[in-house]
């Protein structure tokens, strides 16, 4: 018996289609290499903007412009956040931007950074942070219910996060102005129960302890007062 050559025999009944076809599959191959070719030079050009913002945002960094105020500042965070948008470190730039605005006491300006922030990408990593820069500025405006709402998004969009930490505590600290007592303990407690621990939740557990200790102060029975005695008489004396 004579021995097929299979791959010999295979190729042998495609030529024909390959040759009646050979124009298609010329336009698809040129049409996968061109296609290639464009994600090639976005993955490249975004890896060099990746690489371009991180430089500009720590020249900014180790360099600021000189006798710059708190808005000179913030315009030069916000120019790198906006050429390099879509970037890490554009992304960081625009937290650095509010941050700059906080610290100089520009709350107004600071929430509106944060919230551009969170206009721009909810989703990022970052955004539990600017949620919570949004609350810290309206806190600091006193704009105190505004700010609860601020810091109960926190807890719930982003729990397991490491800003819930400081959210909780924030919610104690506004519910304790607002004499929302047995709230401000709920929140403590929260807070003093996270897992990172630290001063801040050490802090939070001696505010709810003291607030309870208040508490049960003023529903404890006041103790029965006795009877004040009456003073002796002084005895009469003729004068002399």
């Amino acid at each position: 018996m004579q021995t097929q050559d299979a791959p010999a025999e295979f190729l042998f009944k495609l030529w024909p289609w390959l040759e009646a076809n050979k124009n298609r599959l010329i336009v698809a191959l040129v049409a996968i290499i061109v296609v290639a070719a464009i994600l090639f030079f976005i993955s490249s050009h975004r890896a060099q903007q990746e690489v371009d913002a991180g430089q500009a945002l720590t020249m900014l960094q180790v360099s600021p412009p000189a006798n710059a105020n708190a808005g000179q500042t913030a315009a030069a965070f916000e120019q790198i956040a906006t050429k390099y948008s879509g970037t890490a470190a554009g992304q960081r730039a625009q937290l650095q931007a509010a941050a700059a605005f906080f610290s100089a006491g520009s709350y107004a300006d600071a929430q509106a950074q944060f919230q551009k922030f969170l206009d721009h990408d909810a989703t990022s990593p970052l955004a539990a942070i600017a949620e919570l820069g949004v609350a810290a500025s309206l806190e600091a405006q006193n704009k105190l219910d505004a700010a609860a709402a601020a810091y109960q998004r926190v807890t719930s969009v982003f729990a397991g996060s490491t800003s819930v930490l400081p959210a909780e505590f924030a919610l104690g600290r506004i519910a304790e102005q607002q004499n929302k007592l047995t709230e401000a303990v709920s929140h403590y407690e929260n807070a003093a129960q996270s897992s990172l621990g630290g001063t801040l939740a050490q802090e939070a557990a001696q505010r709810a302890l003291e607030i309870k200790n208040k508490l049960a102060a003023a529903v404890k029975p006041a103790a029965p007062t006795t009877s004040a005695t009456s003073a002796t008489p002084v005895p009469f004396q003729l004068s002399k």
